[in-house]
């Protein structure tokens, strides 16, 4: 029987008819995202599920969908699907990362020239007759400082285009290597100083913890007077209480904002000010870029469902099916292992080393790489996959190295991973047990032996009496239950660690009071997703 497929987006009708060609039944319903108790009663009738920004895919949407085997985002983003739920239910979930880049950049670079120029403003007085020409007194973009926040896919044609406006570009993003800037043409700088310099500030970064309020009522007060600033990103990267605020008194001369911390956006602090220009959400709101996602995400779930490849997977690696089987927990580990580095390297990473011993070596090490790669980009871009993680770490100079070895110690296989930067080595190794579940085996050259939680806790120190009292004694004050408590040291009196896997996130008050303490050189949660 051949697969079939619901579309519950506006997709053209020209991806509609990929589907067709290639043998699938397709159902067309364009406007049926937007109902979910309809959505949720039919999803069960389907194989694949093709989306863009309108369905919203919810643990309970996915609850019915038993026989849903892909969901197929048109577009980047994918804070409308429940990717946790969707891995729990088997359900693998694609997105289109590159088809809309080109698109956003120019958005971006429109909206500076209407907040330099106050365009719209123009434009609306012209048209009731006024010609205001005195009142519209704009600044040319030639010789102007542009920091942009974030140098990766979009950011980096941003800066490219703006250097052909002969702008000065100055970037702010840990994971661009002061090579890569060079050769980009760009001057790399730290936050502080991009937002003393600028003129204009253009923001390109995805919404995590990290980034959230990235330009808060501290940081707004940082900027140079009569900055302008434009966010085509994402919402909730500015402050925009602290942005209306600096509006009003004249410390930020405009502001050009394509999404806002709630969409649709029907009122907004934003809204009604006189030097600001706002657009609902048309970063990616072109005929090519919407034409090239739809055809994009039909090729890929088409492949799939007939082939079983997968492309640009989110959740799932790329590897064949016979592969799959046996190096599931394998990928699992190398991701783990990125994922451990990258919450902890706030730094630009200059290369990444990977060592593979024993079994490890002789399994497919290009998607073993790509795992770990990921894991360790995905602490600062939670978009990123097993396909776009090497090409971004390609696009921001980063190295990667493989080696691999015959087996040399005392487990059947194991994986180090390394990160190089300016001011550092740091690494951890990790094996698979008998029972398919990955282990933590060393860090920083400590030997151990960890599980992996989803909530844990790292901590570095001197080897001192009382560090397990303090732990156990801080955690079990603020209500953290203890699942697994694993400790190291490279000699008595010498650097120890401890790794704990607690039951719920430790929150920010109780990892103060362990810093408090002065016991402990690092204390750091980390997050670890488990399928």
């Amino acid at each position: 029987m051949a697969p079939k497929v619901l579309v519950s987006d506006k997709l053209s009708e020209t991806a509609v008819q990929i589907f067709r060609d290639r043998g699938i039944d397709v159902d067309f319903q364009p406007d049926l995202g937007k109902d979910k108790d309809k959505l949720a009663e039919v999803i069960g009738k389907y194989d694949g599920l093709a989306i863009r920004s309108a369905t919203k895919v919810t643990e309970a949407i996915l609850a019915k969908a038993d026989n849903l085997k892909v969901i197929g985002r048109a577009g980047i983003g994918t804070d409308n699907i429940d990717k946790p739920a969707a891995s729990k239910k088997g359900v693998i979930v694609m997105n289109t990362p590159f088809g809309n880049t080109i698109t956003t950049a120019e958005h971006a670079i429109a909206m500076m020239f209407a907040c330099a120029r106050q365009i719209p403003e123009a434009s609306a007085s012209t048209h009731a007759g006024e010609w205001a020409k005195s009142k519209f007194m704009g600044v040319e973009l030639t010789a102007k400082t542009l920091g942009v926040i974030g140098a990766g896919n979009i950011g980096s044609i941003v800066c490219d285009r703006a250097l052909g406006l002969r702008m000065k570009v100055v970037a702010y993003d840990p994971f661009l290597s002061e090579e890569k800037a060079a050769k980009m043409g760009v001057e790399k700088v730290e936050l502080d100083e991009l937002l003393a310099r600028a003129d204009f500030i253009t923001l390109h970064v995805p919404l995590t913890d990290q980034t959230r309020n990235i330009l808060s009522k501290e940081n707004i007060a940082k900027t140079k007077k009569g900055v302008r600033i434009i966010n085509c990103a994402r919402g909730g990267l500015v402050d925009e209480e602290a942005l209306a605020e600096a509006l009003k008194s004249g410390h930020v001369a405009g502001a050009a904002f394509d999404v806002f911390s709630v969409e649709p956006a029907k009122e907004n602090v934003l809204f009604g000010l006189p030097n600001v220009v706002c657009t609902p959400h048309l970063g990616a709101a072109t005929t090519e870029a919407q034409e090239n996602v739809a055809l994009q995400v039909a090729e890929q779930m088409a492949d799939y469902l007939l082939t079983g490849a997968v492309q640009n997977a989110l959740n799932m690696p790329s590897v064949t099916a016979e592969e799959a089987k046996v190096m599931g927990p394998w990928i699992k580990l190398a991701d783990h292992l990125g994922a451990f580095i990258g919450q902890l390297t706030d730094e630009p990473i200059k290369a990444i080393n990977i060592l593979y011993d024993g079994v490890a070596s002789e399994m497919n090490l290009e998607a073993l790489n790509s795992a770990a790669v990921s894991g360790i980009m995905k602490a600062v871009n939670p978009d990123v996959n097993m396909v776009s993680a090497p090409v971004i770490a390609k696009e921001r100079g980063i190295q990667i190295a493989t080696t691999s070895q015959d087996k040399s110690g005392a487990f059947e296989g194991y994986m180090k991973v390394t990160v190089v930067t300016d001011k550092r080595e740091r690494s951890i190794g990790g094996t698979v047990f008998s029972d398919g579940k990955p282990r933590f085996i060393q860090i920083k050259g400590i030997n151990i032996d960890a599980e992996v939680g989803a909530h844990m806790l790292y901590t570095t120190n001197k080897d001192v009496p009382g560090i397990i009292g303090t732990l156990g004694a801080v955690l079990g004050e603020g209500g953290v239950n203890i699942a697994n408590f694993t400790l190291g040291r490279n000699a008595p009196g010498g650097d120890a660690i401890a790794l704990l896997y607690v039951d719920a996130q430790v929150e920010p008050a109780i990892l103060q009071k362990l810093k408090d303490t002065g016991l402990f050189q690092q204390v750091k949660p980390l997050e670890f997703e488990i399928a």
